[in-house]
């Protein structure tokens, strides 16, 4: 991958772009806070090529609202169960929303 190649990365969400040092400081919190959410696999970082973990805006993203339910009390395991459901629900709805559309699109006289 060329410097061009990875300027032209930076806006995608999903381009780890971020080191384990660099996200905890983003984020406010320790290394350790971000491998222990990597463990109970809420999140994977992917690895440089020298095993470095990186992270992306999204993973970012999913630790910071991690780390806000931990701050409120939740235990880190619960965090991440419910993250995980919170995900798992708003793909529901969105797949929810798509049928409908479809069926609306099918069948306009019974949509109005």
């Amino acid at each position: 991958m060329t410097a061009d190649d990875s300027y032209g990365r930076l806006d995608d969400d999903d381009y780890p772009a971020f080191t384990m040092g660099r996200a905890a400081e983003m984020l406010g919190t320790t290394q350790g806070f971000l491998r222990a959410i990597g463990e109970a696999r809420l999140i994977t970082p992917l690895r440089s090529a020298g095993g470095h973990r990186r992270y992306s805006r999204y993973q970012l993203r999913i630790a910071a609202r991690a780390r806000e339910l931990v701050d409120q009390g939740t235990p880190i395991e619960a965090a991440c169960r419910i993250i995980a459901l919170e995900d798992q629900l708003e793909e529901a709805q969105r797949i929810n929303a798509e049928y409908r559309r479809a069926a609306d699109a099918a069948h306009p006289a019974i949509a109005a």
